[in-house]
């Protein structure tokens, strides 16, 4: 792992010393330290555990552990008000090397494994803090320009996005065309060298804050199928004609900003173009999978979270002159939570090894997208159940965790889609 990201988890720490480069300690499953799994944890949210990741993990984890305790907890009611984060977080998470983690340094990156962008995941997870965009930010949008840009547009947005100057978002959802790509209608058409894009997009997380999204657009309408006539483009706030609707009010997901954009004859030199022309749904089914493998991770960690705030609840809240956890019934029920919570957590981690060694399937991304946010929500209904009246009462934790839950099975593909590919993979000889 680079000694970029351990030089900024110190100085957060406060230490002067830096860091030679050195590749990361490898753990249990490829012959170092042995280290506990889930089920045997003392909680499911310890540092230490699991043997994806090594003791240079753990360091990275407490210093991203510290940051959203210090700087995200205390300021995200505000922002959940505000329907928006402050952009001076952004640039605070930048200084701390939470974004970008996973691109190279020669890209511009922070240049950690994919296990360290993990780290950043849960960790926001377990905050129960879900405006921050970073992880569409540095793990859906970034590694688009990485893989398909230019080296001019790598150039140009990468390192502001890793310091977290310019903040990234992507639009494929319209109106009219959710999880069915190909029925995406904005449109690019060609002007001397130039592009002129006209659309618009709904449900674009970022996209309030964005400084650059990259647009789905549909680039040849005489193309032998829709998905061979759909391209990229890298469109800029404050572009002529590039429109920012208003802030979305939505069910959960309160303090993270989700806009319409609107395109109006807006003028793009060819340069902003993403990787080749008519291309573009190539790449989107490339990139997919991380983003349903990002979703699970999202999911279970989440479902870990609400587990322990679960149990601290019924340990100290009592009923009848006992504590909530002596009724068997609870008891039972955690014991239930727990096992689906640790046999799904064990499938991600599977996942995340997978992926780390590029050997992700899209089917079996599908999977992890699919049973980690059905479980999600499974697991918010029981634990709101579990602390009963007051579980419907926003100050508690809870409460925001159960409707922050219900998007996951909505946004990265529905979950009816997700089963469509599952099925189509085991009934089509690969």
């Amino acid at each position: 792992m680079a000694a970029r990201l351990f030089r900024g988890s110190l100085r957060w720490w406060g230490y002067r010393c830096a860091l030679p480069s050195r590749p990361a300690a490898r753990c249990s499953h490829s012959g170092g330290e042995e280290r506990l799994e889930s089920p045997s944890a003392k909680k499911l949210t310890d540092i230490g555990i699991r043997r994806i990741f090594s003791s240079e993990h753990d360091i990275f984890r407490e210093s991203v552990r510290k940051f959203f305790q210090e700087e995200v907890i205390p300021y995200h009611t505000e922002w959940e008000k505000a329907g928006e984060v402050s952009r001076e977080l952004w640039e605070k998470a930048g200084k701390q090397g939470l974004l970008g983690v996973n691109i190279a340094e020669l890209h511009g990156g922070i240049g950690g494994d994919f296990y360290s962008a993990a780290v950043v995941w849960e960790e926001q997870a377990y905050s129960n803090c879900t405006g921050p965009g970073f992880s569409l930010h540095s793990d859906i949008v970034m590694p688009y320009i990485v893989n398909y840009g230019s080296e001019e547009q790598i150039k140009h947005f990468i390192p502001q996005m890793t310091s977290g100057k310019y903040i990234g978002a992507i639009a494929m959802t319209e109106p009219g065309a959710g999880s069915d790509l190909q029925g995406v209608r904005t449109n690019a058409k060609k002007d001397g060298s130039d592009w002129i894009l006209n659309g618009s997009k709904v449900f674009i997380t970022n996209g309030w804050l964005s400084d650059v999204v990259i647009v789905v657009a549909v680039t040849n309408r005489e193309a032998r199928s829709p998905a061979h006539g759909i391209s990229l483009f890298l469109v800029e706030s404050g572009m002529k004609g590039f429109i920012k609707g208003q802030k979305l009010q939505k069910m959960g997901l309160k303090a993270q900003d989700t806009a319409e954009l609107f395109f109006e004859d807006v003028r793009l030199p060819a340069s902003t173009l993403l990787g080749e022309e008519n291309k573009g749904f190539y790449y989107l089914m490339q990139e997919l999978p991380q983003e349903r493998l990002l979703v699970a991770e999202l999911a279970v960690s989440a479902s870990e979270f609400m587990f322990e705030e679960t149990r601290n609840y019924v340990k100290e809240r009592k009923v009848f002159g006992k504590t909530v956890a002596h009724m068997q019934t609870v008891q039972h029920k955690l014991a239930e939570l727990k096992t689906h919570i640790c046999v799904t957590r064990a499938f991600v981690d599977s996942c995340l090894q997978l992926h780390e060694k590029k050997r992700l399937d899209s089917a079996t991304a599908s999977m992890a997208k699919y049973w980690a946010s059905e479980l999600q929500n499974r697991v918010a209904y029981d634990c709101v159940q579990l602390h009963g009246g007051w579980g419907y009462m926003w100050e508690y934790p809870i409460a925001k965790a159960y409707v922050d839950a219900r998007v996951q099975p909505i946004y990265g593909g529905t979950n009816e889609i997700m089963k469509e590919l599952i099925a189509r993979d085991i009934v089509h000889d690969k």
